[in-house]
């Protein structure tokens, strides 16, 4: 099943091709490694997709709804931490999840409880986010990505997550992936992606240099 589909996407600003015709799909069961140099256009790819920036030309279809035409259907089962997670660290992280929770219908106490476990913060969960190792904030921020039930997450993960973190955040992905969704995850390394990662998208100066699966790349290799 298409989760995210990406169709000759272009955006101008100014007189500027920031991207040049970015095609690419990410399907249920993928973990897609969105790579490139910064200033590739990553970011801007990301933010036209989530619709925080306009698209000059192209098409972008979530869960198979075009977001120009039907951007609410669109983006409701999508969690995104784009560049650092979004929290408040004077306050708990159960009380940053509960905030978000109350954005969206009908989330329980015990969804609440089960995305905890499922990111692995039980023992924490209480403690005021400035406590929080850089580690366990990405962790909450992908708990807080979560919160809709969503069937597309869009991350970038912070810099400097030590080893052990980023060995739990890949961990945590791959259980993602496995439940259904589609994960895009964007970075300017695909040497820390390539051991989770199934497929690569690989962007250079705003156009798409490769989309392939990691086994076609490393067999070219």
């Amino acid at each position: 099943m298409s989760i995210l589909k990406v169709e000759n996407l272009c955006k101008k600003i100014g007189k500027k091709d920031i991207l040049k015709d970015v095609s690419f799909e990410v399907v249920a069961g993928d973990i897609m490694a969105f790579i490139g140099p910064n200033g590739a256009g990553k970011t801007t790819t990301i933010k036209c997709v989530l619709g925080l920036q306009k698209i000059t030309r192209g098409k972008v279809f979530i869960n198979g709804y075009d977001i120009s035409k039907n951007f609410v259907k669109a983006i409701e089962k999508v969690g995104s931490i784009v560049e650092s997670p979004d929290v408040y660290m004077y306050m708990s992280g159960y009380d940053n999840l509960l905030l978000q929770a109350r954005m969206y219908k009908n989330i329980k106490e015990e969804d609440i409880y089960k995305i905890i476990k499922l990111v692995g913060l039980e023992n924490r969960i209480y403690d005021k986010v400035n406590k929080y190792s850089l580690g366990m904030r990405q962790r909450l921020g992908i708990a807080i990505a979560l919160i809709n039930n969503p069937k597309l997450i869009l991350d970038e993960p912070t810099n400097g997550l030590d080893p052990e973190g980023i060995k739990e955040l890949r961990e945590l992905l791959v259980e993602l992936a496995k439940s259904g969704m589609g994960i895009l995850i964007s970075s300017h390394n695909l040497s820390e992606l390539e051991s989770f990662c199934n497929k690569v998208c690989i962007l250079s100066h705003g156009e798409l240099l490769e989309e392939n699966t990691i086994a076609k790349i490393k067999e070219i290799d």
